[in-house]
């Protein structure tokens, strides 16, 4: 991987763990997550001005890819209303390397070696340590940890699609513009089902959260989209997932929350995990 994907996709990094920041941080889920998603509208809209539209034969991929976004935000939406930032974030992005090899390795030809495998264990072991987790008060927080792990399938699956499918759009951000928008169509359809008015609410009095979220929210995923054109997928994806760096700073610095010996060790070990990956294929 060049220094400049690198840096791009560090970049994209912290920009992840901002957008998860300020979601947490308001206390209405609902209007934070909406507010994200329509902010996504005037940069999907503005791509198009400075990029091509993606070839049709794209077109699956971009359906398939807003379903599983709009999947992704509805299970980050829930894990946030009851868990920690210190400890949904971590344990999301953390799943997401994982389900990225093990399909790259069964279904698209990639070979891992020995290192590789370590890696992957280490994560593994950051993963099911974070389970262990207690809540600000102390508890235990199964429920926060499954919504995760669930929430880090969505990511994997829509990393492998959005990556397979910019690259046959022959434009990382036509491909993102259209399926930002498409995206935005979806889950705000299914927030006037769950939730009626919250789509008007974000359009009259949350203005600047949609526009800091959204745009701190649709760049980030621009950048990494574009890197996944121009390194192998589980590479990008693995180091990404330092964003969880950034997420746990903001978590405990910001938001006080509990910081206790299981999630420095299992944040490091995934962190650690993520950086030996990225040397493996």
């Amino acid at each position: 991987m060049s220094p400049l994907v690198m840096l791009t996709v560090l970049i994209a990094a912290l920009l992840h763990a901002s957008w998860n920041f300020l979601i947490k941080q308001e206390q209405d889920k609902h209007i934070s997550m909406t507010a994200v998603v329509l902010g996504h509208v005037p940069f999907g809209l503005a791509a198009f001005i400075f990029s091509p539209l993606p070839q049709i034969e794209s077109l699956p991929y971009v359906v398939i890819g807003a379903l599983l976004h709009t999947g992704y935000q509805l299970f980050l939406l829930y894990s946030y209303r009851i868990g920690d930032l210190s400890q949904v974030y971590p344990l999301a992005r953390g799943v997401a390397p994982l389900v990225v090899t093990g399909v790259s390795v069964a279904f698209l030809g990639v070979t891992l070696g020995r290192m590789a495998m370590v890696s992957i264990v280490i994560i593994c072991t950051g993963i099911m340590s974070l389970v262990l987790v207690r809540r600000s008060n102390g508890l235990r927080n199964h429920r926060a940890a499954i919504l995760s792990i669930v929430t880090g399938g969505f990511i994997a699956a829509y990393s492998l699609m959005d990556g397979m499918g910019a690259r046959v759009a022959e434009t990382s951000l036509g491909f993102y513009g259209s399926l930002s928008l498409l995206n935005t169509l979806f889950f705000t359809s299914v927030m006037h089902l769950i939730r009626p008015g919250v789509v008007k609410d974000v359009f009259c009095n949350h203005h600047r959260l949609a526009v800091a979220g959204g745009g701190a929210s649709f760049s980030a995923y621009a950048l990494v989209i574009w890197a996944f054109t121009i390194a192998p997928i589980p590479m990008v994806t693995a180091l990404r997932e330092t964003s969880i760096v950034f997420a746990l700073l903001l978590g405990v610095i910001v938001l006080k929350e509990r910081l206790d010996l299981v999630k420095v060790v299992a944040t490091l070990a995934t962190i650690v995990g993520a950086g030996l990956m990225r040397f493996n294929f």
